[in-house]
């Protein structure tokens, strides 16, 4: 093989459809259009179906009006809702008028759904069998069927004359069974479904608790309207995730990739909930403020406010992230907070512990202790361990109750971000320690 043939192979292979799969968000815009446009057909419609809405939505954006049209109907009726909510309701109209009648039916329906709730989910296009046919005229009608691009092929819908949901068949039963026996005698009527106003990411516990690769959406009168199925479903519990994960890091949920935000964007996304944090951080200058007579007669404590205030933040911040998640997951619910304030109690007063002992010791062993903190060394010693126990203590309540309340309230919990939590446990930390010293040190140092 010569150079020339080695290069146009290595070039061949920068622009297969898997690697370009793989490296798509981090291409610029134009790269993105040029190495598309490079593509065979084939190669073209493998990576378009492959790519995120997002992405397919940028495309769509540049393509001409034949090429668009020939994009938006290789899409199933479930993606084609996912794109025009992605563009906008700008462009309703336009992406509906290129469709085909039967699939505008079927995309028009589901755009009334919300977007993150099982109808805005779900798929129109499943097996759907009626109870009186027998296997083998069941097997032959799917064969008909699967040429219609249905959504999965995992299971089969038995419905009545009014598409009233009766039974599910899976394909190793239909296939396993006698041909003569009708649908009605191998189906299961014990069906899991779900109402088309569940949110998505009860939908995503159901599927991980009983393993299932689609569910059956059903309306309050017993009719099937779709199913959602395990891609469906994997792809929105990531952007479930991922938002938990930007507003717990207090920022605002990215509407695109990192690389895709504009910096303008991005500065915006992100000063808002730093504002608020450095509007809470300035009571913290505040409690100072109050506290500057104890301050003045015993500078010594000045040294262990960044050890006292980081305490109480991270106890919070570790208790909010573990009650969220566990929100999350189902694992905790809003009735349980009494369970929760229980165990946190138990847990913020051993942690506190264990950080006061440490803190304690660390200024009584000190080789240089008396010229550090003075001949009362042992007193500011008990000061820093009560003062972390009871900081630590009242970090842990407030992160794990803060969720609670914001749930009540109706607010995602989520919100309740690790610094939103490290800026109450900051103020009230202060007010804590100096408490604390004012009792432990008056008469002596105060």
């Amino acid at each position: 093989m010569d150079n020339n043939d080695q290069i146009l192979d290595e070039k061949q292979d920068e622009n297969s459809v898997m690697n370009l799969t793989d490296i798509w968000s981090s291409l610029a815009p134009d790269e993105r259009r040029e190495k598309f446009k490079d593509l065979p057909r084939t190669d073209a419609e493998e990576l378009f179906l492959s790519l995120h809405t997002h992405d397919q939505a940028e495309l769509i954006e540049e393509a001409g009006p034949l090429e668009r049209r020939s994009w938006v109907r290789m899409l199933a009726p479930d993606d084609v809702a996912d794109l025009i909510q992605e563009m906008g309701p700008d462009t309703k109209e336009e992406l509906l008028s290129l469709l085909d009648p039967q699939t505008k039916r079927e995309v028009t329906a589901l755009l009334a759904y919300a977007e993150d709730a099982a109808g805005g989910l779900m798929s129109s296009r499943f097996v759907r069998l009626r109870p009186d046919i027998s296997v083998d005229e069941a097997i032959s009608y799917i064969r008909i069927q699967a040429k219609t691009h249905v959504e999965t092929i995992y299971y089969a819908y038995v419905l009545d004359s009014d598409q009233k949901l009766l039974g599910v068949v899976s394909f190793r039963e239909l296939f396993s069974a006698a041909p003569n026996k009708k649908i009605a005698e191998i189906m299961h009527t014990d069906v899991l479904k779900v109402p088309p106003e569940m949110d998505q990411e009860k939908i995503g516990r159901i599927f991980s608790q009983q393993d299932l690769m689609a569910v059956p959406v059903v309306d309050e009168h017993g009719i099937m309207k779709g199913i959602v199925t395990f891609d469906d479903v994997a792809t929105a519990i990531q952007e479930e995730a991922t938002e938990d994960i930007h507003k717990f890091g207090a920022v605002e949920t990215l509407d695109a990739p990192y690389l895709k935000i504009s910096m303008l964007e991005m500065i915006r996304k992100r000063a808002g909930w730093l504002m608020i944090l450095f509007l809470g951080e300035m009571f913290t200058a505040t409690a100072m403020g109050y506290f500057h007579t104890e301050i003045e007669r015993a500078v010594v404590l000045a040294l262990f406010i960044p050890l006292i205030i980081s305490s109480g933040g991270n106890s919070g911040s570790q208790a909010s992230t573990l009650i969220i998640r566990a929100m999350a997951l189902g694992e905790v619910r809003l009735r349980d907070w009494w369970r929760v304030l229980g165990r946190e109690l138990m847990a913020g007063l051993a942690l506190g512990l264990c950080l006061g002992l440490v803190g304690l010791l660390r200024i009584i062993v000190w080789p240089t202790r008396e010229s550090l903190y003075g001949e009362h060394y042992a007193l500011i010693g008990v000061t820093v361990m009560c003062s972390l126990i009871g900081i630590v203590l009242w970090g842990t309540i407030a992160g794990s109750m803060l969720p609670f309340i914001l749930k009540k309230i109706g607010f995602d919990p989520a919100s309740s971000s690790a610094p939103a939590v490290a800026t109450l446990v900051d103020v009230t930390g202060l007010v804590i320690y100096f408490s604390v010293a004012s009792l432990i040190l008056s008469g002596v140092m105060l």
